[in-house]
C-alpha cells in the first residue's frame, strides 16, 4: 500500500457535497483548517429530526477524541453565526472510520491495494458504479482493478476523479488488519475507536447535543442526506 507523500496534506477535496451540506462545508472547512485538521465530509440528514455530521482528520490521516472535541467546539459557534441550518439540529464530529470515504487524490493513493466502491456522475466505460482493488492515481484518474468484471469486460479502469460522486473503502479483513497494524506501529491512519465522536454541549445555539446511546455515525445516515 502506498505511503502518503509530502504533498498529501495539501490535497483539495475532489468529492464534495451539494445542497445545504455544501453551505455547512464552506463554513466549517476554514475553521477546521485553522486548527490543523482537514475536512473529510459533511452530511446533513433527517436522522433524529436533523443531524449534521462532520468527518475530519489530521493531514496524516489520524484523528482522536481530543481532536474531535476541538473541532466540535470550534465549528459550533461558526455555524451559529452563519446559521445555514434553519431548524434545531444535532452536531456530530467524528473520525472517518475504517471504511472511510475517499475524497482526495491522496486517499486513493494511500489506500491502494484495498477494496473500494466508486460511483460516478457520468458513465465511464459504460457504467457508473465500480467495485474493485484500488491501484493508486495516475494524472487525474483513480485506477481500479474491477473484481466483478465479466470475461469480456476490461478489468482495469481509469476513473476521472472529477466525475466521482462517491467513493469509499469496503470493510474487509485485510483492511481491518492493516488499520490495526498501522495503529500499533504508530503509523497513520490509525484505527479509530468506535466512540471517537465529540458533540457540543446542549443548549449551545441550535445544536441539541448528542442523542442518547449514539456511538458513531452509521451508513443509514448517509442515505438520508438532506439536499
Amino acid at each position: 500500500m502506498n505511503e502518503p507523500t509530502d504533498s498529501y496534506g495539501q490535497d483539495e477535496r475532489i468529492v464534495v457535497e451539494g445542497g445545504v451540506a455544501s453551505r455547512v462545508a464552506a463554513i466549517v472547512e476554514p475553521v477546521i483548517a485553522d486548527l490543523g485538521y482537514r475536512l473529510v465530509r459533511v452530511r446533513v440528514s433527517g436522522q433524529n429530526g436533523c443531524t449534521v455530521q462532520i468527518m475530519a482528520e489530521r493531514p496524516d490521516g489520524t484523528m482522536n477524541v481530543e481532536g474531535c472535541e476541538a473541532v466540535s467546539q470550534a465549528v459550533s459557534p461558526a455555524l451559529d453565526v452563519d446559521d445555514p441550518i434553519q431548524v434545531p439540529y444535532h452536531l456530530e464530529v467524528s473520525s472517518p472510520g475504517i471504511d472511510r470515504p475517499l475524497v482526495r487524490a491522496g486517499d486513493f493513493a494511500r489506500w491502494a491495494g484495498h477494496l473500494a466502491k466508486i460511483e460516478t456522475t457520468e458513465p465511464v466505460a459504460g457504467r457508473k458504479r465500480f467495485r474493485g482493488i484500488l491501484r493508486g492515481v495516475e494524472g487525474g484518474d483513480a485506477l481500479l482493478a474491477r473484481d466483478d468484471a465479466k470475461s469480456e469486460e476490461e478489468r482495469d479502469v481509469a476513473i476521472p476523479m472529477r466525475l466521482i460522486d462517491d467513493a469509499r473503502l469496503v470493510l474487509t479483513d485485510a483492511l481491518v488488519t492493516e488499520s490495526l497494524r498501522r495503529g500499533k506501529a504508530g503509523l497513520p491512519p490509525e484505527m479509530p475507536a468506535a466512540d471517537e465522536i465529540a458533540t457540543p454541549k446542549k443548549g449551545r445555539g441550535k445544536s441539541l447535543g448528542p442523542r442518547p446511546g449514539k456511538a458513531r455515525a452509521t451508513d443509514s445516515q448517509d442515505n438520508q442526506e438532506e439536499e
